[in-house]
């Protein structure tokens, strides 16, 4: 495990220590240690900047292009800050059919700011990403990591965001559905615990698989 003299895990060992334990320690375990070594970045920034990615890689025993690489596949991780707000819409086909291209377009009119750039005031940013799982209540918009706001019209859009300009953002309409824990298990809005932990795991032996 690589130590850094200013990186942002340097004070932090007792945190990168738990995390790692929580893996197999081999290679593979080392690198499985990524996303919850992102999400602490990202929890404490608002997004992982490059110099984090080369710390974090060099943490797990890999590149920071790999880091990049499944940063990718997560529109949870940002690779640019940030605004206090940043709101998130479906832009796939059910909440397009639904009117999310027009909310988009209203969105980015009405708060004057585009994907990877901040609000001068440093509340919004804006994005659009991939199916949230609430096709039946499209459009839908999430904002940072929080629930769902469902059946966005421009209207509730409008009340939406002046609620936000005062620092007093509207509770969601529903909780993210599913969310996984820290310990590899799903857990639904509900509060229920469901499929295995990691804890769980045990290395293949003998045999071929």
């Amino acid at each position: 495990m690589g130590t850094f003299s200013m990186g942002y895990f340097s004070d932090k060992q007792p945190l990168v220590a738990d995390i790692f334990s929580r893996y197999p320690s081999s290679p593979q375990g080392r690198r499985s240690a990524l996303m919850p070594l992102l999400r602490e970045v990202q929890d404490a920034f608002g997004y992982v900047s490059e110099t984090h990615m080369a710390e974090i890689a060099a943490l797990c025993g890999t590149t920071a292009t790999e880091v990049r690489s499944v940063m990718s596949f997560y529109s949870t991780y940002h690779t640019l800050p940030t605004g206090k707000y940043h709101l998130q819409v479906c832009s796939t086909l059910m909440c397009a059919l639904a009117g999310s291209d027009e909310l988009w377009d209203h969105l980015v009119s009405t708060l004057d700011v585009q994907p990877g750039e901040v609000s001068p005031d440093g509340r919004f940013s804006v994005q659009k990403v991939e199916c949230l799982g609430s096709c039946g209540t499209a459009p839908v918009v999430q904002i940072n990591d929080e629930g769902y706001y469902e059946q966005v019209t421009r209207s509730k859009c409008d009340r939406m965001i002046k609620a936000m300009r005062a620092d007093a953002p509207p509770p969601p309409d529903n909780p993210v559905p599913v969310t996984v824990r820290e310990d590899g298990r799903q857990m639904t809005a509900k509060g229920e615990r469901v499929g295995a932990s990691i804890h769980d795991l045990a290395p293949l032996t003998g045999g071929e698989v």
